[in-house]
C-alpha cells in the first residue's frame, strides 16, 4: 500500500496477509449534534432536530454541527472515512443534511466532503404523529395527519415550483422567496435526495405511493425494520434500505424486526446498506454487517464478503451520489482506502491504517498527529 503522508512524501505499508476495503461509510449519523458527554448531562445541548414547527425544510443542519464531537475521532479510528449528518425525526420535514469526512476540522465545514448530492430528512410514523399529539398547535396528530400534511406540502411545492419556472421563462411575476417550499422544490427537481425514516411496511408503502404521486424518488428509507415485507415495491421505486442488524422492540413500531432483513433485501434485489443512527454502532458498522449476514445463514441465505462489504462501501455511496469517486477500490476514485489487521468482519479486526483522499487519516502504529477534542481532556478537579 502506498500512502502521501505530510510534505507529501510516500510511505508504503506491508499489507501481506490483510484485508483491504473502501472507506466505511454511515449514512446515518448525528454526531455532532446529540454530543456526547454533553447531552447525556442536559438533553438541551442536543441541536438533532428543529422542533418549534412540523415543517422545518428550511433549515441545514451543518449551522449546528459541533466539531469537536470525539464521535468523529472514534468513528474514524474503525474505519469510516465518510459521514452522513442528518437532522433528527421529530418533525415531518427535518430539513438537509451535511456529509462530512471525519478529519480534524475547527468548524464542520472544514470536514465538509465534496461531490455528494444535497440530502434531506423527512419522517413518518411514530415520531411526527408523537409531536402534534404533544404540542398545543395545529401539527398532525395520527398517520393519515402527516400523509395529508405532506401531501398538500408538496402539492404546493409544485405550484411553486412552476410558478418559479415560469417567472424565469418571462410568462409571469416571480414568487416571494419560500425556503421550506423551495427546498420541497429541490426533492421535485431531483436535485435533493430524501433520506425518510420509516418503520412499519404499511407506512412505507404509504409513503412509496404519494412519492410516486408526487413525482419525486426517495433515496432510501432508514430504519426500515418491515422492509423485508414489501421489497417489490422497494425495488420498483428504485428506493434504497438503510437498516440495523439487531435493534428490536424499543418502540412500537419496531416490534416486526428481523436480524436477516438485510441479506433478505440482498437475495430479493433491493440496494440494502448498513446505518448506525448512534455514535457507538457508527463505529461498528462491519460488525452489524456480519451480524446480519449470520442471521442470514442460518435461514439459508449466504451472502459471502464480497457483497456485504457493498452494505458498508459502494451501496451507501450509491445513496450520497458518490459511487463514482468512493465506495470502490478503483482506479479514478478517490483513494478512501482501509487496511485491517484481519477480516473486517470479525470483532478481533482492528483498522491498522486509514487513508481520506489518499492521505494518512489514522495509523494505529503512531500516536494521534493532531489535538485530541476537548472533550476528551476532561477538567482538572473535576469530579470523576
Amino acid at each position: 500500500v502506498v500512502a502521501t503522508v505530510r510534505g507529501g512524501a510516500q510511505v508504503w505499508f506491508d499489507a501481506a496477509g490483510r484485508w483491504i476495503t473502501p472507506g466505511v461509510i454511515d449514512v446515518h449519523s448525528h454526531d455532532g449534534t446529540y454530543v456526547l458527554p454533553l447531552t447525556a448531562i442536559d438533553r438541551e445541548a442536543s441541536d438533532v432536530s428543529e422542533t418549534s414547527t412540523p415543517n422545518a425544510a428550511d433549515t441545514w443542519v451543518e449551522a449546528a454541527v459541533n466539531a469537536q464531537d470525539m464521535a468523529f475521532d472514534r468513528a474514524l479510528t474503525n474505519g469510516v472515512t465518510t459521514i452522513q449528518i442528518l437532522p433528527g425525526s421529530t418533525p415531518i420535514f427535518a430539513g438537509r443534511s451535511i456529509v462530512v469526512k471525519p478529519i480534524h476540522g475547527a468548524t464542520i465545514w472544514d470536514m465538509k466532503a465534496l461531490g455528494n448530492i444535497q440530502g434531506f430528512k423527512m419522517a413518518c410514523g411514530e415520531n411526527p404523529k408523537s409531536w402534534g399529539a404533544e404540542k398545543d398547535n395545529d401539527g398532525p396528530t395520527s398517520r393519515q395527519g402527516v400523509i395529508a400534511y405532506m401531501r398538500q406540502a408538496f402539492f404546493d411545492a409544485q405550484r411553486y415550483k412552476r410558478a418559479v419556472e415560469q417567472a424565469r421563462a418571462g410568462a409571469g411575476a416571480m414568487p416571494p422567496r419560500d425556503l421550506k417550499l423551495e427546498a420541497l422544490a429541490g426533492i421535485l427537481a431531483g436535485d435533493i435526495r430524501v433520506n425518510l425514516h420509516c418503520y412499519r411496511a404499511g407506512d412505507i408503502a404509504a409513503m412509496l405511493s404519494l412519492a410516486k404521486e408526487s413525482k419525486f424518488r426517495i433515496g432510501a428509507i432508514h430504519h426500515a425494520t418491515e422492509a423485508y415485507k414489501i421489497p417489490g415495491l422497494l425495488r420498483e421505486a428504485g428506493t434504497c434500505a438503510a437498516v440495523w442488524a439487531d435493534w428490536w422492540g424499543f418502540k412500537m413500531e419496531a416490534q416486526d424486526a428481523v436480524r436477516a432483513e438485510a441479506p433478505m433485501l440482498e437475495q430479493a434485489g433491493v440496494c440494502v446498506m448498513m446505518h448506525s443512527d448512534s455514535p457507538a454502532d457508527g463505529q461498528r458498522l462491519n460488525i452489524a454487517a456480519a451480524k446480519a449476514a449470520a442471521a442470514g445463514r442460518r435461514i439459508g441465505i449466504d451472502i459471502p464478503p464480497e457483497r456485504m462489504i457493498k452494505w458498508t462501501t459502494s451501496n451507501p455511496a450509491k445513496l450520497l451520489g458518490m459511487d463514482t469517486q468512493i465506495g470502490t477500490l478503483a482506479s479514478g476514485y478517490k483513494a478512501d482506502v482501509v487496511l485491517w489487521s484481519g477480516n473486517p468482519f470479525s470483532i478481533y479486526t482492528k483498522a491498522d491504517l486509514v487513508l481520506i483522499d489518499g492521505a494518512v487519516a489514522y495509523d494505529r502504529s503512531k500516536p494521534p498527529r493532531t489535538p485530541i477534542s476537548d472533550f476528551e481532556l476532561g477538567r482538572e478537579g473535576a469530579p470523576r
